[in-house]
């Protein structure tokens, strides 16, 4: 029997690990695999030996509980597993409530006694509603932006224009969006306390190295494998979908991914179109800014004119309320190394990336431009507005 259910856990630890489930986070891989150590088979460890093991460090019990955070998100990482790929599987692995040990039951069992998947807490949902919008992993959380609006020749004149022509012909295109990874701060309590976004820790596996190099904030900051997108970003993709899906002949030609999930195969193999932040463009940076005019400052709320050495940076984050704000918005054009096109539309804040999407989706404001069908182009635009809504643009920089 002892034989059967140590063959059946191997198995279920080898599929969970083929799946790819534990994200990115390399503190949950690290304790996936100390608790399906063999040699940790039948044991209940002790909160400190997990501590020691796999973290590397001493824990004070009444204060850390760092640990437990990191336990009760591999079990919620297991259950969704088996509520969604693995369902099929005839075993399913468990940590049993208040133990520190990987178990292997029947799936029989699994329905009556294990927990449900455990929702999101509460607290995460004032907290993120004043940053933007919380992404899931797969497209589906895009279906409401990427339904069809507005009358479908006008779609067909704007796809038709220099700007759009010929994107999506001999590629599929992907659409990345612009996001953000953003962890949690327990205050050394029992949960989060608030959130936080830092531009220099970009995923787990940053806020992992962060911690390494920061130990005095071990147990305090600590990976809630969450992102985020901004509100002006998500309003533009709602601008930009349907037109990208008439440039393309059909929505089956059109992948959405953020920017944390853009994979080099699909920056080769893709046309590109970005909608979000500049400070948001991650492995996109590189190729954008490779031949441009520009460079993004040390703010990045800033853009800064190699030739003429000219600032514009972003007033938004001082724009309070129905407060006059003044941002930028940039609107590029441009074929990569492998010959696939790219067309960015971003902005350094909300009202700059909306307004940009506005333009891009304009045929009045595209011919403006003067632009040749799949040529360069990279413009800049200063945008005003009152809060989060922008009343205007016009173009300071113009590059053909």
């Amino acid at each position: 029997m002892y034989e059967e259910q140590a063959t059946a856990l191997a198995k279920q630890v080898a599929r969970v690990r083929a799946a790819g489930v534990l994200g990115r986070s390399h503190g949950l891989a690290r304790l996936f695999d100390y608790l399906a150590d063999p040699a940790h088979a039948g044991r209940t460890l002790r909160e400190t030996e997990v501590a020691q093991d796999v973290f590397g460090r001493e824990v004070d019990l009444a204060g850390d509980a760092s640990v437990r955070v990191y336990v009760h998100r591999l079990r919620r990482k297991l259950e969704a597993f088996y509520a969604g790929p693995g369902a099929g599987q005839p075993h399913r692995l468990v940590i049993p409530v208040g133990e520190y040990r990987l178990d292997v039951i029947p799936v029989e069992a699994a329905a009556i006694d294990a927990p449900g998947i455990v929702r999101r807490p509460r607290w995460s949902l004032p907290l993120v509603a004043g940053l933007g919008v919380i992404l899931a992993a797969n497209v589906g959380a895009w279906a409401w932006f990427a339904r069809d609006s507005g009358p479908g020749h006008e779609l067909a004149q704007v796809a038709a224009s220099p700007l759009w022509a010929g994107l999506g012909r001999e590629r599929p295109i992907v659409v990345v969006v612009g996001d953000y990874y953003i962890f949690g701060d327990t205050e050394h309590g029992e949960g989060p306390k608030r959130m936080i976004r830092a531009f220099e820790i970009n995923s787990p596996a940053d806020l992992d190295a962060w911690l390494m190099d920061n130990p005095e904030f071990q147990g305090r900051y600590i990976d809630l494998d969450t992102y985020y997108t901004p509100v002006g970003a998500t309003l533009a993709l709602r601008e930009i979908m349907p037109l990208v899906r008439q440039a393309a002949g059909g929505k089956d030609r059109v992948q959405v991914v953020t920017a944390s999930h853009l994979t080099p195969d699909l920056l080769k193999t893709s046309d590109i179109v970005y909608v979000g932040y500049l400070s948001a463009l991650r492995v996109l940076q590189e190729p954008v800014f490779a031949r441009s005019r520009f460079t993004i400052g040390s703010t990045y709320d800033e853009l800064i004119d190699r030739k003429t050495g000219a600032s514009y940076v972003s007033g938004a984050g001082k724009a309070q309320g129905d407060r006059p704000n003044r941002d930028y918005g940039y609107l590029a054009s441009f074929k990569g190394p492998a010959g696939n096109r790219f067309v960015i539309i971003a902005g350094n804040r909300d009202i700059g990336v909306m307004q940009t999407a506005e333009i891009a989706a304009d045929r009045a404001a595209i011919d403006a431009l003067k632009l040749k069908a799949g040529g360069p182009l990279e413009a800049l635009y200063e945008v005003d507005g009152v809060g989060r809504t922008a009343l205007g643009a016009k173009a300071v920089v113009e590059v053909h």
